[in-house]
Formats: C-alpha cells, structure tokens, sequence
C-alpha cells in the first residue's frame, strides 16, 4: 500500500509519502504457500517499477494480502492510500521512493542483510513527512490538517518530521527488544536476541548480526557482530556520520564501554575503554612494542584492548585474553 497527498500543489498522481509492503513476494513471509493456481500473473507483478494495481489486479493479489480495506480517501490527512505493486531490481539504484521502502523493509524483515542491497540516491527520492498517531502527512499541508482535526475532535499526535520513519510502526521482527520505539529507524537489521535499550539507536542500513545489546548509537552503514555489547551513549561512526565511505564493522564478542566511540573498525573479542574514542587518525602506541601507528592500521585486527594511559594520556592497544570479559548475559538476550 502506497499514501500519497491529495494536496494542492502536489505533484501529478500525489506526492508519496510512505508504503508498507504486508506481502514481500518470497518465503517464509509471504502468507500463500506457493503462487494459486491459473493464469499467468499480470504484468504488474512481474515487471520492474511501481505499479498502481487496477481493481482486478487487487483481487489478483488479495490470496498473498488483501488491503482493499485499507485503500482509498482519507480526508482527515488529505492522503490517498493505494494498493501498489513494486518490482525491483536490488543490484540497481533506487527507481523511486516506493522502490526505497521495499528496501527498507526486506532490511528490517531481515531478508537481506545490511549493504547487501543498492541504497543509492535514497535521500533525494524520499519526502520530509510529519508521521503522526493518524498515519503520514504532507509537511506543506499539516499546518491546516491539524486545524481540520482539532475542529473535528480528533486527537493526533506528531511523532517526528523525518524522511525515515519509525521501524516498528511496519515490521516488528521476531525474537527483540525495542524500549523505545522512536530510536530505530525502517531499514534497521535487528537479529534475534537483540537488545536496544532507551538511549541506543539503530539507523537505517544498519545494525546486529548476533544477538547483541545497544545502548548506544549504531549509525548508518554499521554492523555488529554476535554477542556483542555497544555500551551507553557510546557511539559507531558511520558513513553518513564522517566515516566516509568505508563500512564500519564491529566483530563478536566485543564491548565498547560507555561514552567511547570508534572510527575504525573492530574485529573480534575486541574492547574499547569507557569514555575513549579511537578514530581512524588517531596516534595509537602497541603495547608492548612502544611503536606508534594511526588507528586506520588497526582497523579489523583482533584481540585488542583500547585503553588511554592514566599518566601519559596516550591511547594504547594491548592484546588481550578473550576471557577478560564475561560476555553477554545469554538470559537477558533470550527475546522471547
């Protein structure tokens, strides 16, 4: 299903606001077992782009997910919610902005994994839109929605003005913990026996392989391996968060303790001091080699402790044992 404006001043055919996809073509999600016997299917369903879906073309689709309840006028937002088909290829850019939320929902469905599919240009194909209690609204247009509802009796709440709205509001994947629904974006990968706590985030593209516990930030384009521990108000620099181009990793079993930060990338059984960040030009001295490289030369290696001297104020990496820490708390991940 597609919601788009029926504004004054938008576009030709509306301006799309959201589409939410209750039936992503391929298993285990699809509710139909396999495709219902007959006629070939019709054009819309096979061929790439965003097709509007004819009434018949509707009930064709209606055995995988019947929305015909869902779609038409909703002039309390000023939207027109459609049922839509969308056909995409995901080696390729982004055709448009319905193309962008299937994307964004095979991530979070975890049907593929974070950059294993093309994102690119999605910031220029997706609107700014006020997401409220009642559903997506034109920004140009909610000024006087509001109005309208606050005459009507109807109370709405706005949620955020954002181009990415909230994850839960249209997957919820199995086997997580979320306590605060607006720190996840649509398009966050969230594996099973993961934790977000109320002060972590979880960007779009982005996110755990593993069970894991966020209390921190995971920014665009991160992954985080299993079994590993982002600690409060810590932080992972991202590519849209000036870790340029590179994919930023963390491998398993590591624990960034609260408040540090990393611009490079961690392989397993790595730990990060609280309150220390490591960017890729940091000076960083091996211990106990005393040879000073820049974090960028450390970037993926395993088995190291960050640490910042307590004398000299130097950062310095130090092998370590993996059984310097515990690990997860395997009953806390159990999401159950």
């Amino acid at each position: 299903m597609a919601s788009r404006s029926t504004s004054r001043g938008a576009p030709p055919g509306g301006r799309l606001l959201d589409a939410r996809f209750p039936w992503l073509g391929i298993e285990p999600w699809s509710r139909a077992a396999a495709a219902p016997a007959g006629p070939a299917p019709s054009a819309a369903f096979t061929d790439l782009g965003t097709h509007v879906l004819t009434p018949a073309e509707a009930a064709e689709a209606a055995s995988y997910a019947d929305v015909a309840g869902l779609v038409g006028e909703d002039a309390r937002r000023r939207v027109r919610v459609e049922a839509v088909s969308v056909v995409v290829d995901l080696d390729a850019p982004p055709a448009d902005a319905a193309d962008v939320y299937l994307r964004l929902h095979l991530l979070s469905h975890r049907v593929v994994a974070p950059h294993g599919l093309n994102l690119d240009g999605v910031f220029g194909l997706l609107e700014n839109v006020v997401w409220t209690t009642l559903g997506p609204c034109d920004v140009e247009t909610f000024g006087a929605v509001r109005l309208d509802l606050l005459a009507a009796g109807v109370p709405v709440t706005v949620l955020g003005v954002d181009k990415f709205p909230r994850m839960v509001d249209y997957v919820i994947p199995s086997g997580v913990r979320i306590a605060d629904a607006d720190r996840v974006r649509l398009g966050a990968h969230l594996a099973e026996g993961t934790t977000v706590m109320h002060e972590g985030f979880v960007n779009f593209n982005a996110g755990t392989l593993g069970p894991s516990m966020v209390e921190g930030r995971i920014s665009a384009g991160v992954v985080v391996g299993a079994d590993s521990d982002l600690g409060g108000s810590a932080s992972v620099m991202g590519s849209l968060s000036g870790g340029g181009t590179e994919v930023i990793r963390v491998g398993q079993r590591c624990l960034i303790g609260a408040n540090a930060g990393i611009g490079i990338s961690l392989g397993d059984d790595c730990i990060v001091e609280a309150g220390l960040y490591v960017t890729a030009g940091s000076p960083v001295t091996l211990v106990p080699d005393e040879l000073v490289v820049k974090g960028r030369e450390l970037s993926g290696r395993d088995g190291l402790l960050f640490r910042r001297n307590g004398v000299t104020g130097r950062i310095e990496a130090v092998p370590r044992d993996s059984a310097q820490w515990s690990g997860l708390n395997v009953a806390l991940h159990a999401n159950d």
